[in-house]
């Protein structure tokens, strides 16, 4: 390839990044309607055509309503619902590069056991996108959790403000009360303008009234803001978007800063309509300037019913050296046998300047037939050159046999799948792109060795695909693990091969390589023990189940030329700890590696599964990336577990990493069972491929009761002309007897696909990475002091020791947000930090507090490393010194009922009023309702 050529090629892959990074997302802004919307039904949710019904009505009032919140500029316009394959079919549309596991919106089970709340996997900092919008087939069909959430297209663009444009909720479950700077009590919530009262709905109130504790000046436990049906404040959305006049996201002005919620915190004090306003949708976005409303969403009806998919291989000369075909071989043949899912139709091909069909497409309904489709990989020595483009058009051939041969179709290959590896460069790619990517078909790419083409990764991102990086590191099962993470993406994890273990190790001469692994009561369906070496002969096999039964080479399937070892564990495999011990009996050093697959032991309970990421696939140094691991069992999430990421690059060592669910660092929320930590150290330009290692021992684990906190909020009830209607009690989140659950050992390895790296400078590194920002910081008083509690930062983002912190104090939140430095300096010379991810507590008296009316100070807190590089400012945390009133002290501090009070009638007459008013109402309910005596309760 000539300069020219290569410059050619550059500009062109730049401007295909550039657009790919524009749309991000799947669901794209055109114009001011929102195109492709995906919703996807998980195969475990029966057939219900009011499902989709719903579905359809719910996004269609959330279209409506978001045009009208976002003051004219955003709706819904075409919309994608992907029906599972367990649906009958019914003239369904073919998707083309939709999955359940690209989905915006998924419909599924329930998350533990607590009923339905809508809620939305996000778990970036703020303005960031989420995962996904989860709800449950129950809540889109029972009309009775209206009454609990509101209309469900307003619940939908609640959600769809997590997901979207990463805002919080401005409620707060954990502390629905705080203490203004006044010294009144208030909800948490946004506006302050919501008029309601309370009601004390446990037993724990003192003879059923509301209480307030003298210590806190909060309300007891039990006591519930009950909101008036009928209200005039407009918003906010993100607080009760169920009250009917509530239309409007919060703004400048009307923003409670005061409120103690996620907003405030994970934003920086700023309202939930600045966050939104200031997101990419909205740079180019401007309001309609005409009075019609927008139309109706479109909905097109989608479904896959089997999965078709082509292995496409490289057999060129580029896969000479390293035992590259022979590895190709072993993982090909381990993902035949063993991994891709039954009645899936597989075909193969190979390439090199020209293509050739090595197999048609068959079914796999037997093992005889996975078998066969093995024996069809490449055998011969790699020759020729590498012509990508004829590879992938003969994969595409292959795929569209299924169609208009064995269903007698005309028709294209949407939604059929491509899993192409090669080793080479292909300056041609080029003059396929545009076709591949309009064919409809998803490309897995596999990129093995430093030179494979550097454009395949951009074939899978544009096409729904996966993309992987296997070096040539003979210790290293990267092939093996990017053919294992290529599942049907059907949400259907029944189905899934589940990786249990995957290591490899360089053992010398006669020494031996040996660990434990734990099969859990999950999985041990279809349990496979993968042995590969490099010699003529194996090395000496001794696997221990938990009962001592022993396993040696002659239990083991032995192919001497593919140089691998299979044993398949007849039935369900036994529970606990498994030992193999592999004995390099070669008078030469060798790698010798292990992996162990399953699938779920029982087809109505969940295994435990891993999904790793990374946050860019793409990054220039010195940006910092974030490593993400969500460990689960069905929707639930699996706390206590040892992760480990393990960041390979083309050629040097690779670089592991322990993740962390502890709310600290890049972890936004804590126990949620997604486990992070920042990346920066890199020894490369290229590719990096990723890996993780989950571990856990057999012990008992309290779950965590909270659900994630991106969710709407449960209504207790409302005041609808005059009178108390209370919802049913909020389901607990999880039964009695999942308080504690006794999980056995565990171990899982997942593939989290490959990342390219550039402008990594050559070493020595000047120091450029900062202490990661705190979001974890704690203040609470005691008597006049301030007790700050947070998660060291480190040296380097999440790791080292910081040098120093630097603690300032306001009385105004965003002056210390705008104007740090100018703000009360805290004396920390007494301080020195810990070793990133300790706690950290600092007690100390603030100037402030000895003025009698100040009864809150913010304080927040930024760290310094060595090179006097500081880290962002934390979030800003709340000390309230609550100072009881004299007529407080001495009276009675148990209020009875109002419905609202009549400021011109007086206290007393209120009082006496409304206890005569309601004397038959106490009796017949136990639930009694604090008086506004005083607005400023509310």
């Amino acid at each position: 390839m000539s300069c020219g050529d290569g410059a050619a090629a550059a500009g062109w892959l730049l401007t295909l990044l550039t657009l790919a990074a524009a749309r991000g997302a799947a669901v794209q802004l055109q114009g001011n309607g929102y195109d492709g919307l995906l919703v996807a039904i998980n195969p475990r949710v029966p057939e219900d055509q009011k499902l989709l019904a719903n579905i359809k009505e719910m996004i269609t009032e959330a279209s409506f309503y978001l045009f009208n919140a976002t003051q004219r500029r955003v709706y819904f316009q075409n919309i994608k619902i992907l029906i599972p394959a367990t649906w009958k079919a019914n003239g369904y549309g073919k998707p083309q590069h939709e999955s359940y596991e690209k989905a915006e919106v998924i419909v599924a089970a329930p998350y533990w056991k607590h009923g339905d709340e809508p809620y939305t996997l996000q778990y970036g900092e703020c303005g960031n996108v989420g995962k996904y919008i989860h709800f449950t087939p129950n809540f889109l069909v029972n009309d009775y959790l209206i009454d609990v959430y509101g209309s469900r297209g307003r619940v939908f663009v609640h959600e769809w403000a997590h997901l979207r444009w990463g805002v919080f909720d401005e409620y707060n479950n954990e502390k629905p009360f705080y203490i203004t700077g006044q010294n009144q009590v208030k909800v948490t919530r946004c506006t302050s303008d919501l008029a309601g009262i309370y009601v004390c709905e446990k037993k724990s109130c003192t003879e059923g009234n509301c209480v307030i504790n003298q210590l806190t000046g909060l309300f007891k436990e039990g006591c519930a803001f009950i909101p008036e049906r009928t209200q005039t404040a407009k918003s906010s959305i993100m607080y009760m978007q169920s009250l009917s006049s509530v239309v409007e996201f919060c703004n400048e002005s009307n923003h409670n800063r005061e409120a103690p919620n996620l907003q405030n915190r994970m934003c920086d004090y700023r309202s939930t309509w600045d966050v939104i306003i200031s997101s990419m949708d909205f740079n180019n976005t401007l309001p309609r300037t005409d009075t019609s409303l927008p139309p109706p969403p479109t909905f097109s009806l989608l479904q896959k019913r089997d999965r078709v998919i082509c292995l496409v291989l490289d057999v060129s000369h580029s896969m000479n050296g390293d035992d590259r075909i022979n590895r190709l071989r072993q993982a090909a043949e381990l993902y035949l046998l063993q991994v891709v899912e039954d009645n899936s139709y597989v075909g193969i091909v190979t390439f090199s300047n020209e293509g050739e069909i090595r197999s048609q497409l068959r079914q796999i309904v037997n093992k005889d037939i996975r078998k066969q489709l093995a024996s069809y990989l490449p055998t011969a020595a790699p020759s020729g050159g590498t012509n990508i483009c004829v590879g992938l058009q003969l994969g595409f051939e292959v795929n569209l046999f299924y169609y208009r041969v064995i269903k007698k179709q005309d028709g294209n290959i949407y939604g059929s799948e491509i899993i192409l590896l090669t080793a080479g460069e292909d300056s041609g790619i080029i003059e396929c792109f545009s076709n591949v990517i309009n064919s409809g078909s998803i490309i897995h790419t596999i990129a093995l060795g430093p030179s494979a083409a550097k454009e395949v990764e951009q074939l899978a991102h544009e096409t729904g695909g996966l993309a992987f990086f296997a070096s040539d590191r003979l210790d290293s099962n990267d092939l093996i693990d990017g053919f294992c993470a290529i599942s049907s993406g059907s949400g259907d994890t029944f189905s899934h091969s589940i990786q249990i273990e995957s290591v490899g190790e360089r053992t010398e001469s006669y020494k031996q390589f040996s660990r434990t692994v734990s099969i859990d009561s999950t999985v041990g369906k279809d349990t496979f023990f993968v042995v590969t070496w490099q010699t003529a002969e194996p090395p000496r096999i001794t696997l221990l189940d938990p009962n001592g039964k022993n396993y040696t080479n002659k239990d083991f399937e032995v192919n001497t030329v593919l140089q691998v070892a299979r044993l398949q564990i007849p039935g369900i495999a036994e529970v606990g700890e498994w030992t193999y011990v592999l004995m390099n009996t070669h008078p030469s050093p060798q790698a010798l590696t292990m992996t162990v697959t399953s699938r779920a032991a029982i087809s109505t309970i969940p295994a435990i599964t891993v999904k790793a990421h990374i946050s860019n696939d793409r990054n220039e140094y010195p940006r910092s990336m974030v490593v993400y691991a969500q460990v689960s069992r069905g929707f639930s999430p699996i706390l206590g577990a040892n992760v480990t990421a393990i960041i390979k690059p083309e050629t040097g060592d690779p670089l592991s990493l322990e993740l962390l669910d502890n709310g600290a660092g890049s972890d936004i929320v804590k126990n949620d069972g997604v486990y992070s930590r920042y990346i920066y150290s890199f020894s490369e330009n290229g590719r990096y491929n990723l890996k993780v290692r989950v571990q856990r021992a057999n012990k008992t684990v309290r779950p965590h009761p909270t659900v994630p906190w991106s969710h709407s909020m449960y209504i207790p009830g409302y005041i609808e002309n005059g009178k108390i209607q209370m919802n049913p009690p909020r389901p607990s989140v999880i039964s009695n007897e999942d308080i504690e659950t006794r999980v056995g050992g565990f171990s899982r390895t997942a593939s989290g696909g490959s990342f390219i790296m550039s402008a990594v400078p050559t070493r020595p590194y000047t120091d450029v990475f900062p202490p990661c920002k705190i979001i974890d910081l704690h203040a609470r008083t005691a008597n006049d002091m301030i007790i700050l509690s947070w998660t060291a930062s480190g040296d380097d983002l999440d790791q080292g020791q910081a040098a120093s912190y630097e603690i300032r104090t306001s009385e105004s939140p965003l002056e210390l947000r705008d104007n740090f430095d100018k703000t009360m300096l805290v004396n920390t010379s007494d301080l020195t930090p810990q070793h990133a991810g300790y706690k950290e507590i600092f007690v100390f008296k603030p100037e402030a507090f000895a003025t009698e009316n100040i009864t809150i100070i913010y304080v927040a807190v930024r760290a310094i490393d060595k090179a006097s590089l500081h880290s962002d400012i934390s979030n800003i945390a709340q000390a309230v010194k609550f100072v009881p009133p004299m007529d407080y002290l001495t009276g009675n501090i148990a209020y009875s009922i109002s419905r609202k009070v009549l400021l011109g009638f007086g206290l007393i007459t209120v009082v006496c009023l409304i206890t005569s008013a309601t004397i038959c109402a106490l009796k017949k309910r136990k639930k009694v309702v604090i008086a506004e005596t005083a607005t400023n309760l509310l």
